[in-house]
């Protein structure tokens, strides 16, 4: 994922997901990539060939791009094309080759897009979820207190994933090392579904997780919230969702992205609105699309742990890049990445400022990441940074 990392011996034979990023992204740079047009077959249309994953922090996605909501905003002048895609890798993959223009996906893999091609090909344009995570414990485990997390085994959905930093992180802050690093508590990244399954076994103590696998482990596996991620930041927000854009595609076609974005804010008010409404749209679309549906009680819960929005909250990205720079996912050099660039958020401004909403404005201004403190809040006053699913 990273431009580059520093991969320890243990984790060299898991072959990371987050290596595999890696080596693919600096395939597709080396090679020549041949970028479609937005023009459609019909030249009276153009096209745009987005991106998103069936999860609860793609709401605005799942639901209005497949109950017709964002066609009826964007017009018969544009002709959407949807994907869907399960990992972050995967979808940056088809963002850096050109096979989409546009793509839902979390705070991680848009910052490895953007170092992997040195801050030229990919730009966040607004944010889509906020929150919606947590460390969820056994009630058998013994936990009670952070002084009772040693020599005890977590879980986390993906080595250097969000959740993964975050969980380390919190390690590391309340004095823990991991057994890799000569300490005493073991961390197992895996897939969300299998935590909940050695969940159940009584395999690990708890896990550091996204919803809805934070409230299923609580509804289905007997967990309790040891802590809510949320109450480690200010105003309980943290970004878990973005859209991202080719840069290309952005320059030469802001008209589409500007329709893209006036849908994507009219489906956010639209959800917050009413959010059991909400998600009872969701789970039907999401049946339609996957032919899966989630529990209606866990959808709810689910919801109360996490905000859809609009604002890409930069602050709280540029925080979980610090922490994966000082966790060692980021290779560590003489200077850390500059993210200055990232963001491009002119055409949501533009929006917003339309509908009579506030303006998100240039928020992050020109940072670089830089040292963290040692605590778990966000050093805010300066440039602070964030990474995810």
């Amino acid at each position: 994922m990273f431009k580059s990392l520093r991969v320890t011996e243990q984790k060299k034979h898991s072959i990371p997901l987050l290596l595999t990023m890696v080596v693919t992204a600096v395939a597709l740079i080396s090679a020549p990539i041949s970028v479609a047009s937005a023009q459609s077959p019909d030249s009276s249309k153009k096209t745009l060939r987005i991106g998103y994953f069936p999860n609860i922090t793609h709401s605005q996605a799942v639901i209005g791009l497949n109950n017709g909501d964002f066609q009826k905003i964007v017009g018969e002048n544009i002709n959407i094309e949807t994907i869907r895609f399960n990992a972050g890798p995967s979808a940056i993959e088809s963002l850096l080759a050109g096979r989409i223009d546009a793509t839902y996906i979390g705070p991680n893999p848009a910052i490895n897009g953007y170092l992997q091609t040195n801050g030229e090909a990919v730009r966040v344009i607004a944010g889509a979820a906020s929150g919606g995570a947590s460390f969820i414990v056994r009630n058998d485990s013994g936990i009670e207190s952070p002084s009772d997390l040693g020599g005890k085994k977590f879980a986390s959905p993906q080595l250097g994933n969000t959740q993964d930093v975050a969980l380390r992180k919190y390690l590391q802050d309340n004095g823990f090392k991991t057994t890799e690093n000569g300490g005493n508590v073991t961390i197992l990244p895996i897939a969300n579904a299998d935590i909940l399954t050695v969940f159940l076994k009584g395999d690990i103590d708890g896990a550091w997780v996204p919803e809805p696998w934070a409230s299923r482990l609580v509804q289905e596996a007997d967990g309790k919230v040891f802590l809510d991620e949320r109450d480690l930041w200010p105003d309980g927000k943290f970004v878990t969702g973005n859209i991202i854009v080719r840069t290309d595609y952005l320059e030469q076609n802001p008209d589409v992205i500007k329709k893209l974005l006036e849908a994507h804010v009219e489906e956010t008010l639209k959800i917050n609105n009413d959010t059991k409404a909400a998600a009872t749209e969701f789970n039907t679309q999401l049946k339609k699309i996957t032919g899966q549906e989630i529990n209606p009680a866990v959808l709810d819960e689910s919801y109360s742990h996490l905000e859809i929005t609009y604002d890409p909250l930069k602050l709280t990205l540029f925080k979980s890049a610090n922490d994966a720079y000082d966790l060692g996912f980021i290779e560590k050099g003489k200077d850390r990445p500059n993210l200055s660039g990232i963001y491009d958020t002119t055409i949501l401004d533009e929006v917003l400022t339309e509908k009579g909403l506030q303006p998100i404005g240039n928020t992050a201004g020109s940072v670089s990441l830089t040292q963290t403190n040692s605590s778990n809040t966000p050093n805010t006053s300066s440039a602070v940074a964030d990474i995810v699913i």
